[in-house]
C-alpha cells in the first residue's frame, strides 16, 4: 500500500510543518494570557481613574502587540501549508476542518482586527468605557480564534460527528456540536488556553523581576507580579484539571499514545504512574523497547486516573500490537486486513460506478451500515500498512515518556512558584530572598519549554495519523516533489530564524526602555 510514496517527501513534509507550527507556538500563547492581564489592569484603570494603571497597561501592551504581529503572519502560513503540502488531507476531511477554521476568520479574527485598533491608538479618541470593551473584545477574540483551531485538531486527534462520502471520498459533518463539544476538543481547548494562561503569567512575572533587580519601575512590576501571581494560580488549577480529563481522554481514543506517554509496554491491571524516570538503551526487537535504569512511581495511581479505580487494565504496547482478545483489544495484523478490505471496497465501487449499478449499490451500502463503519471502515488508515511492520504505528517513546513528564513537573513547580510571588507579593516581601526574582527570570524559558512540550505530546504522539486511525501521513502528503519542500524548509528555517531573533530584539528593547512616565 506504500511502495510507491516518496517517505523522503513525508519526512520533509512534516518538517516543514512543525517547523512553522513550533515558531507559531512561541508567540501564540503570550497574546492567549496577556491580553486578559492587560484587561484586567485597564479594568483597574477606569474603575479608580489612576494614572499609574494606564502606564502600567500601556506598557504590557506593547508587548503584546509585538507577539500578535509575528503570531498572525505564522499562523496564516500554516494554513496556506494545508493546501501546499497536505492537499490530500485537505481533500479528505471535507469541510470538517474547513468550517472551524473558516468561522475561526470570520468571527474571531475579524473580533481582533477591527478592536485592536482601537486598543492602541484609541486611548485619547474614545471614551474610557469604550476603549476598556475594546481591549476585552480583543482578547476574547484571540481566545475565540484558539476555539476553532482547536476544535479543527481535536477531531483529528478523535474524529467523530461526521459520515465519509464514498463518492466523493471526503469526511462530511453531520453534527456540527458533536464536532464543537466533543470531549477531545473541549479538555484540549481548556488545557491548551490553561497553559497559555500560565505562560503568559510567568513572563509578566519575569520582566517584572528584572525591574524589582535594578531598582526600575519598582511599584509597576510589584503590582504586576500579584495580578500575574493571581491569574496564573487560577489558571493553573484549571490547568490540572482539564490535564487530567485530557489524559483520561488520550486513554480512551489513543491507547497507543497514552502507553507511550509512560513507556508502558506490557499491559496488566493496577499500573502506577511513573513520577520520575530514566529509560535505557534501545533493544533490538519489533518494538525497540527500552527498559527503565531507574524510576520512581506511584502503585496503581495511573489505573485510578484513567479508571477512577486502581483495578483498571491499561493496554501497553504489546498489547496494542499483537492484540488481546480477552480485552476486545485487535492486533496490529487484523487492523490492516480490515482496513484494505474498507479500501478495497471504496477502490471497487469507483471502478463499478457507472457500469454496474447493482454492484455498486452493494458497495455503497457498506459505508451506511454502523457495524461495517465500526468493524471495517474505523481502520481504513491502517490498510495503508498491509504488509509491513508494527513499528510504522508506534511512536517515538523516549521523545514522548520526557516530553510528558518534564511538561508535568514543569506544571507543579509553576504552582508553588505562584503560590510564593503571591504571598509575597500580597505581604509586600518581593525581593526577599532576591534570588527569587532571578528564579522568576529564569521561568520564562522553563514555561516555552513546557508549552512547546505538550505540544509534542499531543502531535508526536499521534503519529503515523494525520487522523487517527483513519489516514496515516504517507497517505495525506501532496504529490509534489521532495526537492521543493526541502528548499523551503530552509528558507522557511531562515526566515523564521530572522522574524524570531527581530522579535526578542524588538521586545528587549521595549522592556529595557520600560513604560513610559505618565499616564498619557
Amino acid at each position: 500500500m506504500i511502495e510507491n510514496v516518496d517517505l523522503s517527501l513525508v519526512d520533509w513534509s512534516r518538517g516543514q510543518f512543525a517547523l512553522t507550527a513550533i515558531f507559531h507556538w512561541f508567540f501564540v500563547p503570550l497574546t492567549l494570557g496577556l491580553s486578559f492581564i492587560i484587561a484586567i489592569m485597564e479594568s483597574i484603570y477606569v474603575k479608580t481613574g489612576n494614572a499609574f494603571w494606564k502606564k502600567t497597561t500601556k506598557f504590557w501592551m506593547t508587548i503584546f502587540g509585538i507577539n500578535f504581529a509575528i503570531g498572525v503572519a505564522t499562523g496564516i502560513i500554516l494554513e496556506f501549508e494545508f493546501g501546499t503540502n497536505w492537499s490530500n488531507y485537505s481533500w479528505f476531511v471535507g469541510d470538517i476542518f474547513g468550517a472551524p477554521l473558516a468561522i475561526e476568520g470570520i468571527m474571531a479574527f475579524f473580533l481582533e482586527s477591527t478592536f485592536i485598533a482601537v486598543m492602541f491608538f484609541g486611548w485619547n479618541k474614545v471614551g474610557k468605557k469604550f476603549h476598556l470593551t475594546s481591549t476585552w473584545l480583543v482578547a476574547i477574540g484571540s481566545n475565540l480564534s484558539a476555539i476553532w483551531i482547536l476544535v479543527a485538531n481535536a477531531w483529528m486527534q478523535n474524529p467523530v460527528g461526521m459520515h465519509f462520502n464514498p463518492d466523493t471520498a471526503r469526511n462530511e459533518m453531520l453534527n456540527f456540536w458533536e464536532v464543537f463539544l466533543s470531549p477531545t476538543a473541549v479538555n484540549k481547548f481548556l488545557h491548551t488556553v490553561s497553559s497559555s494562561y500560565v505562560l503568559s503569567a510567568l513572563v509578566v512575572i519575569g520582566i517584572s523581576a528584572w525591574f524589582l533587580l535594578r531598582k526600575r519601575h519598582v511599584m509597576m512590576a510589584k503590582k504586576s507580579i500579584i495580578i500575574a501571581s493571581a491569574f496564573g494560580l487560577v489558571a493553573s488549577v484549571n490547568m490540572i484539571g482539564s490535564g487530567d480529563n485530557s489524559a483520561r481522554e488520550v486513554a480512551e481514543s489513543q491507547p497507543m499514545k497514552f502507553a507511550a506517554m509512560e513507556a508502558l509496554y506490557e499491559g496488566h491491571d493496577k499500573v502506577g504512574l511513573i513520577a520520575a524516570g530514566a529509560l535505557g538503551s534501545e533493544e533490538q526487537n519489533e518494538y525497540r523497547q527500552r527498559n527503565f535504569i531507574f524510576k520512581i512511581e506511584i502503585p496503581s495511581a495511573l489505573s485510578y486516573m484513567v479508571y477512577l479505580s486502581p483495578e483498571g487494565f491499561i493496554p501497553g504496547i504489546k498489547d496494542l500490537v499483537e492484540g488481546n482478545p480477552e480485552r476486545g483489544i485487535l492486533s496490529f495484523e487484523e487492523k490492516t486486513k480490515r482496513g484494505a478490505e474498507a479500501i478495497q471496497t471504496l477502490r471497487e465501487l469507483n471502478q463499478v460506478k457507472g457500469q454496474d449499478e447493482a454492484r455498486y449499490a452493494e458497495l455503497k451500502s457498506k459505508f451506511e451500515d454502523p457495524v461495517w463503519i465500526k468493524d471495517y471502515f474505523k481502520y481504513f488508515g491502517y490498510g495503508f500498512y498491509l504488509g509491513k511492520k508494527a513499528i510504522h504505528t508506534i511512536p517515538n517513546v523516549p521523545l514522548l515518556f520526557y516530553s510528558f513528564h518534564i511538561m508535568v513537573a514543569l506544571g507543579f513547580l509553576f504552582i508553588a512558584f505562584f503560590i510564593v510571588m503571591l504571598y509575597l507579593g500580597v505581604n509586600n516581601r518581593l525581593g526577599k530572598p532576591r534570588w527569587l526574582l532571578h528564579v522568576g527570570i529564569w521561568m520564562i524559558p522553563l514555561a516555552y519549554i513546557a508549552s512547546e512540550a505538550g505540544w509534542l505530546v499531543a502531535e508526536m504522539g499521534r503519529q503515523p495519523w494525520v487522523i487517527q486511525d483513519m489516514l496515516p501521513t504517507i497517505a495525506a502528503v501532496s504529490q509534489i516533489n521532495a526537492n521543493t519542500v526541502q528548499i523551503s524548509f530552509w528558507l522557511f528555517t531562515i526566515v523564521f530564524t530572522a522574524l524570531f531573533i527581530a522579535e526578542l530584539r524588538i521586545m528587549l528593547k521595549q522592556i529595557k526602555i520600560g513604560p513610559k512616565e505618565g499616564g498619557n
